[in-house]
């Protein structure tokens, strides 16, 4: 499994290459780290986004290679979003970001 660095550097290089998300967004890794993504920019800085995703590493790992359904993950308690608005208006830029980052 990726280290919290190697997620991190995935998901930049992603971001890079045109894939940002129009939003901010904070993946909360449980105790394990954040990575702040914020357009183009991905770091490890524990800022305020317009929408927090709480969920473990292993978990977003799975999600992002799509062995973890979305809707299974919430409603199991597996992953919180802090904002369903925002997170289903920037569904289908995270499932591209995550598709090129995983």
């Amino acid at each position: 499994m990726p280290t919290l660095e190697e997620l991190t550097e995935r998901i930049r290089a992603a971001a890079a290459s045109g894939a940002g998300l129009s939003r901010s967004v904070r993946l909360d890794l449980k105790g394990e780290g954040v990575i702040h993504l914020d357009g183009a920019a991905v770091t490890n800085d524990d800022r305020p986004a317009d929408l927090t995703v709480t969920i473990s590493r292993a978990d977003l790992v799975a999600l992002g290679k799509g062995q973890l359904d979305p809707m299974r993950a919430m409603m199991t308690g597996r992953m919180k979003l802090s904002d369903m608005g925002v997170a289903f208006a920037l569904q289908s830029e995270i499932q591209n970001l995550f598709s090129k980052a995983m």
